[in-house]
């Protein structure tokens, strides 16, 4: 099938998802902090042909619902637990990107039994006592403030250099819906959150996929992570950014498509 665009209550508020393909194992692919749905299509396109899979714009992006909500971790992890509810999904597979990784950590902490496996790709490790994740708040903040006013693909290059016009002009059209209250809330919690502390009561399935050139994930934090989570699997694709498939699509297909629980 055509990707469609849909909406769904649940947790509350409405929730806005793309869906790419259908039949096979069934994926909630959570975006990181300033990613819409839409974003992620080409991606998730060709993640079709081995998933059936649902692309959530999160809370406060997109075309989900936002203005005055609680933007925590734990009313994220809360919308995943409930749209697979709401879905009827059985044990989908969740593949989280950056701050989506964080969630579905979170998530399948909170209940243990909604998700068959988790893709965790690239998750800050910052917290409480550790280092600060790597890109600065001004990062977000003049982006966001600049797709507000109005801005081209040109403009965008400034934020993302490496990206293809194509993918700048899109991240131009869409960042607007990035509220900023949102994504702050988001980028202070990347270190007041504890995600490490959820590791050790996750018994699914797990794939850690880790940035080879990016400074988000370092060999020590791979080995604590492993430690915490003895059985879980890591996949490095190296000489990529944080935003992997934007760096190297065919590396990132390489390191996910084979996921099955």
């Amino acid at each position: 099938m055509a990707m469609r665009g849909y909406n769904v209550h649940a947790n509350g508020i409405r929730h806005h998802l793309i869906q790419h393909g259908e039949g096979g194992p069934q994926m909630l692919l959570i975006p990181g902090i300033t990613s819409p749905a839409v974003t992620w299509d080409f991606v998730a396109e060709p993640l079709s042909a081995h998933f059936e899979v649902h692309v959530l714009d999160v809370r406060g992006r997109g075309l989900s619902q936002g203005c005055d909500l609680d933007y925590s971790l734990d009313a994220m992890a809360d919308d995943a637990v409930a749209l697979v509810q709401a879905l009827g999904m059985e044990a989908p597979i969740v593949l989280g990107h950056s701050m989506g990784a964080r969630t579905a950590i979170r998530a399948a902490r909170k209940a243990p039994k909604a998700f068959g496996g988790l893709i965790l790709v690239d998750p800050p490790v910052s917290g409480p006592g550790r280092r600060p994740y790597p890109s600065a708040w001004p990062w977000y903040e003049d982006s966001i403030l600049l797709a507000q006013r109005g801005c081209s693909a040109d403009d965008m290059k400034a934020f993302c250099p490496t990206w293809t016009e194509e993918q700048r002009a899109l991240r131009a059209e869409w960042l607007h819906s990035c509220d900023l209250h949102a994504i702050d809330v988001a980028y202070k919690g990347f270190h007041t959150d504890d995600i490490h502390q959820d590791l050790p009561h996750l018994d699914l399935p797990m794939r850690l996929v880790v940035a080879g050139a990016s400074p988000v994930i370092e060999e020590a934090d791979i080995a604590e992570i492993k430690s915490l989570a003895p059985h879980i699997a890591i996949t490095t694709v190296e000489g990529a950014g944080h935003m992997i498939p934007w760096d190297d699509l065919d590396g990132f297909l390489r390191a996910v498509s084979d996921f099955r629980i």
